[in-house]
């Protein structure tokens, strides 16, 4: 498996968009051993697909999850207007899930090294007796721009305990949360 320190910080970011958040759960991890994450300069982030209520939320947890990418310093993201115009000139059906061909066209027109696609599954607040939680449930895939293949893909669910008492709609503590669990 091979990998370098500027990847090193790149990984967790894909899934850090919560801050002081009581509890992570990552799930479904998928990491291709034989990809040399290295190689990763430039990434295009598309649109999110969201399956939330709330109809924009897509679009901020992607801004949040661009600018937490871009302070990692790891690697360049192109900006959403580029994507959106690259987007557009390739005349991309699903551009939030786009096929491996399309991913290749992309990352051509765009000299992308990679494209990363997201699925913001819930965004809110979520009530379990008298504790009161926000919630963010996502997942994330990074594609290499060359090939069309998933290099790599996770879910999360992370919950903020909003009334000050233990994230139990999240099934943790705010203790086992500031242990790191995510």
């Amino acid at each position: 498996m091979k990998s370098t320190p500027g990847f090193v910080a790149f990984v967790p970011v894909l899934l850090a968009i919560g801050v002081s958040v009581c509890t992570a759960q990552v799930t479904d991890v998928y990491r291709d051993p034989n990809m040399d994450f290295g190689s990763i300069q430039t990434v295009a982030v598309t649109p999110f697909t969201n399956l939330a209520r709330d109809q924009i939320v897509a679009d901020r947890v992607r801004d949040v999850f661009i600018g937490r990418l871009l302070s990692t310093g790891a690697v360049y993201v192109l900006p959403v207007g580029e994507v959106a115009r690259g987007i557009v000139k390739l005349e991309l059906q699903n551009p939030s899930s786009p096929t491996p061909e399309d991913v290749v066209k992309l990352g051509t027109l765009l000299k992308a090294d990679a494209v990363i696609t997201g699925v913001v599954r819930e965004y809110g607040e979520v009530r379990s007796g008298s504790s009161t939680a926000n919630i963010i449930s996502m997942s994330i895939q990074l594609i290499e721009a060359g090939t069309g293949k998933v290099v790599w893909s996770a879910s999360s669910t992370k919950a903020e305990s909003v009334s000050g008492t233990a994230c139990s709609a999240a099934g943790a503590t705010p203790e086992q949360g500031d242990r790191g669990s995510g």
